[in-house]
């Protein structure tokens, strides 16, 4: 089946730098889009990033220029790095494959704070 584990997040600094990563088993990878979500309390699931099999990437508004998606298909992962984190960064990060639905990771805590 289906499997996203995502790992790498936790407790930055404003200005600082986390590197997300997500495992991807169960599928194709290398023919899926991937992409990153993420959920703040009381908020609505919202896209962050996401990247196609070509390698093509789409970007939210409020991370262009700060984060990068990236994927190696050797290694069936996809990565999210993220720089100069605000407060309003803080979140839970959601991994995702597009298949026939949406499926997602477990997602992992990304606290921006000092």
């Amino acid at each position: 089946q289906v499997q996203l584990v995502e790992s790498g997040g936790g407790l930055v600094q404003p200005g600082g730098s986390l590197r997300l990563s997500c495992a991807a088993s169960g599928i194709i990878f290398r023919f899926t889009v991937m992409g990153w979500y993420r959920q703040a309390p009381g908020k609505q699931r919202e896209l962050v990033a996401t990247i196609s099999s070509g390698d093509s990437t789409n970007y939210a508004d409020y991370v262009k220029g700060r984060f990068t998606i990236s994927r190696d298909n050797a290694k069936n992962t996809v990565y999210l790095q993220m720089n100069s984190l605000k407060p309003e960064d803080t979140a839970v990060y959601y991994c995702s494959a597009q298949l026939s639905g949406l499926y997602w990771g477990q997602g992992t805590q990304v606290t921006v704070s000092s």
